[in-house]
């Protein structure tokens, strides 16, 4: 079982704190990682591009010319791909591209990129996130007393909007709560930031 320090929102550590190894150890799979980043793009696609085929664009139901006689290719309307206001080949339509995943697979993709974050040293324990006020340089300077100045996620236990209110204005930073964690943000942040009760509630609910 692998620990790592406790620290407090000015960087100072307070303590350690063991990592379960059955979400922060076992070997990331990434093969479901993939699976599990492909499903959550695709499932944000609003799907409503929408373009006129030769049926649904206005006119051209009259033949243009003769078929035979006039030296000029055979024409059947003036709506077809090949004229000027003509319908689109295979045109877009509204679809849905979303695709879900199975319980076990989104399971195994959580703990994959826990473990990952784990193994690449990339996650940060708070003792405790918390603002009295909407203040964004409280953040700011959290981060940088922790060492993450780039894309981070800072993961609550509960909904707090001082703290999700004082983090969405840095660029690169996200927050979300236990509940709301995807293998997507997760992999695409370089620093987990994790509170304290955040990470009681993520064995609990992984284990």
């Amino acid at each position: 079982m692998s620990s790592v320090n406790v620290l407090d929102m000015q960087g100072k550590k307070v303590g350690t704190v063991d990592l379960s190894d059955s979400i922060f150890g076992i070997e990331p799979n990434k093969a479901v990682m993939h699976q599990m980043v492909v499903s959550y793009l695709a499932n944000q696609r609003q799907g409503t591009q929408s373009a006129l085929t030769r049926s649904e664009v206005s006119g051209g139901g009259k033949k243009p010319w003769r078929q035979k006689g006039t030296g000029r290719a055979r024409q059947g309307s003036t709506r077809a791909p090949q004229w000027y206001h003509g319908g689109i080949v295979f045109a877009p339509k509204p679809r849905s591209y979303r695709f879900s995943v199975n319980k076990k697979v989104r399971r195994l993709a959580m703990k994959s990129a826990f473990s990952a974050k784990a193994q690449a040293e990339e996650i940060i324990v708070i003792d405790s996130i918390a603002l009295d006020e909407i203040k964004t340089q409280k953040i700011a300077s959290m981060l940088t007393a922790v060492g993450s100045e780039k894309k981070a996620l800072i993961v609550l236990s509960d909904l707090d909007t001082n703290v999700i209110k004082s983090a969405r204005n840095i660029a690169g930073v996200k927050t979300a709560q236990v509940n709301e964690l995807n293998v997507y943000d997760m992999l695409n942040a370089d620093k987990l930031i994790i509170a304290k009760d955040a990470l009681t509630k993520i064995e609990e609910v992984y284990a």
